[in-house]
């Protein structure tokens, strides 16, 4: 009889743990932490071992789930096997013996296995199960750290990881209203993106990738370090790596750990992983279950609990979601005091049974992120909120259709809390430029009712004693955020357009408006209603948004109210024609290496008297393409027309940026 409860628990473990990898593999909410996936993962093999029932559905005996996607399935060359794991820096030194080896990342993203054939990108599958995985080549153009084309050109395969950095992934996240579509965590952001047909999109989303493992080659590179060499050397991205000995992992593992800790590491991880400088060597062990014994061992942390009392759950309002956050008593984790942690939705509030008082267990979620794993007791009825915490409308639980989570949402169509977006784009470089203000701390700011106009930005200083008390802020980042602020005061016309969010309005658009009529006649026109159809580059769609954004009252009322409190100036329009690229024009394509992103390029060649379009005619001067050798529309056009494409590199070398 007790045989057969164990097996009943191991049936009912194997059911959860899968449907919680399917959610996990397949970009959905998750269903679960990795605490406790980990947890249950370490009692099922327990539970295999002691009975020797073993489901063939087993996440012990699968190296993955089957992604969501329209892509098709295909057998991989090479099985994509998964690693060992410990806990325990003992057996890393023990599996390490007397042997060089190689400390990386276990970076939390979608494993993809790269081939390569007479130096050109052949195919892209993810890993999938292990044995079969989805086609997205489509995407090779859209994932940064893989080259297209390389030099080498025999067989050659590849697999790493595909990552969202935390900046991108929170930028991201915030500026999505519907709670539905938000996500969890990085790293299901990615596995979402990849499932996604749009090309573009999903380059947008600043994927990237890092090569862990050469898997194949022509001509045998027989150390790990020499291959990851070898592949830098044709411009994938790679895993971060230190050499080392057994003796020396325990100080490594610390060291590396606390660059997570710190927060220094922006790329989202799940533990750390060790493999032998000596591939032949590793590639001679022996497969069991669903891992090569040599091929590494996976090294992830032990999750610090501590067990503290919710004080209270914080209602915070983004978009149109309102969502619950406990505070409790400050406890210590991973060597910082934390007091706050995310409760996602009402439904993680459910499925945790937390109520009016209660305990809670929480940890670090991969040594970063507070979460609350676990109600240890409860009493009393957690309150929902009837009004937004923001505007005070009524509030409204709506269930999701595909997944059926509960989420609370302001009814508000008005909310200020709609306008994040706004006040993100006012903030920015390209903007007002004030340093120091993420997208988070405009919500923190928008749910503490200290920003609801443009103008409030420059009263915040009212606000400071009570910021200076909120966690992570302090009485040096009310300081630094003044003198932002202050420096912001002085504006150019074209940032200031751009900081308004006037519809279809951008950098471009306004620098060619402010060159022919300047920042009063800018005025004057949108108060006459004479618009601007006849600035070279604008037209009537562009011009009747303009004088429509204008007429809205609130919109004239706040820009009256904000240029009290800015200086605004033409620039230094005259001056662009003596600038160092006046006189030649730029097509930029393909991705950047060293500027953030093609924006940022543009933004730089303009401020030196240069143009950039989009299309390639006579009357360009450079193709700025890493890709030189790519067949693209863009490099033909060029080549036929004696144009010059010139790298990222070159670009910088020539110019003497």
């Amino acid at each position: 009889m007790e045989t057969e409860i164990k097996k009943q628990r191991i049936r009912q473990l194997v059911d959860e743990l899968n449907r919680a990898s399917k959610a996990y593999y397949g970009g959905q909410d998750e269903k679960m932490s990795n605490f406790e996936w980990d947890a249950m993962f370490d009692e099922l093999s327990g539970l295999e071992k002691e009975t020797g029932y073993v489901l063939a559905e087993s996440p012990t005996q699968n190296t993955g789930y089957e992604e969501s996607g329209s892509g098709e399935r295909e057998a991989h060359e090479y099985p994509a096997l998964s690693l060992a794991k410990t806990k325990k820096i003992e057996e890393l030194q023990k599996w390490a013996q007397e042997k060089e080896v190689w400390l990386t990342w276990k970076l939390d993203g979608l494993t993809l296995v790269l081939t390569y054939d007479n130096g050109a990108l052949s195919k892209i599958l993810t890993r999938g199960n292990g044995v079969t995985g989805t086609n997205i080549t489509f995407l090779k153009n859209s994932i940064q750290g893989i080259p297209v084309t390389i030099n080498y050109r025999g067989h050659l395969v590849v697999r790493g990881e595909a990552t969202i950095s935390y900046t991108d992934f929170h930028l991201l996240n915030d500026m999505i209203e519907d709670d539905d579509e938000k996500y969890a965590n990085p790293r299901n952001l990615a596995s979402g993106t990849l499932s996604l047909d749009d090309a573009e999109k999903v380059k947008e989303r600043r994927v990237g990738f890092h090569a862990f493992t050469l898997v194949a080659i022509d001509d045998r590179i027989n150390s790990w370090g020499g291959q990851m060499e070898f592949l830098q050397k044709e411009k994938f991205g790679v895993v971060e790596h230190e050499k080392l000995y057994a003796d020396e992992l325990e100080e490594a593992v610390a060291r590396w750990t606390k660059k997570v800790e710190s927060g220094e590491m922006d790329l989202p991880v799940d533990g750390l992983v060790i493999c032998y400088e000596d591939t032949e060597y590793a590639a001679g062990g022996s497969v069991t279950g669903h891992h090569a014994a040599r091929a590494g061992l996976a090294f992830k942390w032990e999750d610090v609990s501590a067990e503290t009392t919710l004080k209270y759950v914080e209602w915070s309002c983004a978009a149109s979601t309102i969502s619950p956050v406990a505070v409790f008593e400050p406890v210590q984790l991973e060597g910082t005091t934390v007091s706050r942690a995310s409760l996602c939705n009402i439904s993680e509030m459910e499925r945790l049974g937390i109520g009016k008082e209660a305990t809670l267990k929480v940890i670090k979620a991969n040594k970063i992120i507070p979460k609350c794993v676990e109600v240890t007791q409860s009493s009393g009825e957690m309150e929902i909120p009837e009004e937004c915490p923001v505007c005070h409308a009524k509030t409204q639980i709506r269930i999701s259709k595909t997944s059926g989570t509960k989420t609370l949402h302001c009814t508000n169509p008005e909310c200020i809390a709609k306008h994040v977006k706004k006040f993100t784009r006012f903030v920015s470089k390209g903007g007002m430029d004030i340093d120091g203000l993420s997208v988070q701390t405009i919500l923190k700011f928008m749910n503490l009712g200290f920003l609801t106009q443009y103008e409030d930005f420059y009263h915040l200083n009212t606000h400071f004693e009570q910021i200076a008390e909120l966690d992570g802020f302090g009485e040096k980042s009310c300081k630094n955020l003044g003198t932002a602020i202050e420096k912001s005061r002085q504006v150019k016309a074209v940032n200031l357009i751009f900081a308004l969010n006037i519809p279809l309005i951008g950098l471009d658009a306004a620098k060619k408006i402010i060159a022919q009529t300047g920042f009063d006649g800018f005025l004057d026109r949108m108060e006459s209603g004479t618009g601007f159809e006849d600035v070279g580059g604008i037209g009537a769609e562009k011009s009747n948004s303009i004088l429509s954004w204008y007429q809205t009252e609130k919109n004239k009322t706040s820009l009256s109210a904000l240029l009290r409190e800015v200086q605004v100036t033409d620039g230094e329009i005259s001056t662009v024609r003596q600038a160092p690229l006046a006189g030649f024009t730029f097509v930029i394509t393909g991705d950047l290496h060293t500027y953030k992103n093609r924006t940022e390029l543009k933004e730089w060649i303009e401020s030196q008297g240069g143009k950039c379009t989009g299309s390639v005619t006579k009357k360009t001067s450079f193709l700025i393409n890493n890709d030189i050798l790519s067949e693209s529309g863009k490099n033909k056009k060029a080549k036929e027309l004696g144009i010059e494409i010139i790298s990222e590199e070159e670009f910088r070398n020539r110019f003497g940026v």
